[in-house]
């Protein structure tokens, strides 16, 4: 499980770009990592439309966001393009990144229990170290208060 304060695990994985989207290459600069369930379902669309339309704000402060889960490179473009989306997504088919971060979980639904995805964000300041985690994240009110966060390393 990673902590606040310590060095974030590097990840490389395909984007929805065709681009490779490795952490460490983006070092210099923060750097929003977040990790949902499913693209196309209703509380991830929410949570990537409303990433997406601060996305500006994000860049104006320097950061750049990326959304992550197991869902292929295909899925991630159909996803992209159907919701008008601004976030990169990358493609965790191997979940290596989401168990790299501890998001990689047993969750339980109608009493049944399967592996999935803990909703997470990551801030990841200039120098690679989490600078803030939010876990088992409510999608209302996330962006912004994310925002806020990069907003207040600088």
């Amino acid at each position: 499980m990673v902590e606040d304060g310590k060095k974030a695990p590097d990840f490389k994985l395909p984007g929805d770009d065709g681009q490779t989207i490795q952490l460490a290459k983006l070092k210099g600069r923060p750097v929003v990592v977040y990790f949902y369930p499913k693209d196309d379902t209703s509380g991830c669309t929410a949570q990537a439309k409303d990433f997406s339309c601060l996305v500006d704000e994000f860049a104006a402060a320097g950061a750049e966001i990326i959304g992550i889960s197991p869902d292929s490179t295909t899925s991630h473009k159909k996803f992209k393009s159907k919701h008008d989306l601004a976030v990169r997504l990358a493609a965790d088919e191997e979940k290596a990144a989401a168990m790299a971060y501890g998001v990689w979980v047993e969750k339980s639904m109608y009493g049944r229990k399967y592996m999935g995805v803990e909703r997470s964000t990551f801030l990841i300041d200039k120098a690679g170290r989490i600078a803030r985690s939010w876990r088992k994240v409510k999608v209302p009110g996330h962006a912004g208060e994310v925002l806020a966060a990069v907003k207040a390393l600088s």
